[in-house]
């Protein structure tokens, strides 16, 4: 069971300096989920917590699509192309990555969650769930589970398993759940599906490829 924790993350400048980032996941070529690459996006598909604090222009991804999620701060006006969308928060929105895009903060700054994926290869999706204490919310192969607000833990479907590998292995002994922070992100296998039960909100984070 892997788990990516917020705080080790480094914030890394946007690619137009207009802000900074921190990458929970991307993957390029023999890359996996939890495995960052560090080479200004030479990936194939990417899932980052943005702060916006300022207005301005965000940095093209030509040949890629973008699911942004406002998922902390009220609301974040965003321009594609000349026209503007009032994006609240907790609700998806899907554009271009090569659209000239900017934003403005009419009620302060902002936090995105931002889900890029390389058109013809992947297809990207954010959905937000509100947890339960009683029923587990599963997270499967090639979805990123990301903790939003309130209280949770995380559990390994099989306990007593060896897990795999990550920034954090994660598991209690004997399969004990291991308590999530505020955006700390669980990384979903089919094997051993992570298990998350709690009080509050998760964004699920799904990337799935394309056949040709």
């Amino acid at each position: 069971m892997q788990i990516i924790r917020f705080a080790h993350l480094k914030p890394q400048p946007w690619r137009n300096g207009g802000g900074v980032t921190r990458e929970l996941a991307s993957h390029r070529g023999g890359t996996s989920a939890g495995a960052t690459s560090s080479d200004g996006g030479a990936w194939d598909w990417r899932v980052s917590i943005a702060d916006v604090t300022s207005a301005g222009e965000y940095s093209p991804f030509p040949g890629m699509e973008r699911v942004l999620t406002v998922v902390e701060g009220e609301l974040l006006l965003l321009a594609v192309d000349g026209t503007e969308h009032p994006l609240e928060k907790y609700r998806p929105f899907r554009f271009s990555g090569g659209a000239a895009s900017s934003s403005a903060l009419p009620t302060g700054d902002v936090r995105n969650l931002n889900v890029i994926a390389r058109e013809g290869a992947f297809k990207a999706y954010t959905s937000i769930v509100e947890l339960s204490k009683k029923r587990a919310h599963p997270v499967f192969e090639g979805q990123l589970g990301i903790l939003l607000q309130g209280q949770a833990a995380v559990s390994p479907g099989n306990a007593g398993q060896d897990s795999g590998g990550g920034q954090d292995s994660g598991g209690g002994q004997d399969g004990a759940p291991v308590a999530l922070n505020r955006y700390d992100s669980v990384v979903g296998s089919d094997s051993q599906t992570p298990e998350i039960l709690g009080r509050g909100f998760l964004a699920v984070a799904s990337i799935d490829p394309l056949t040709s």
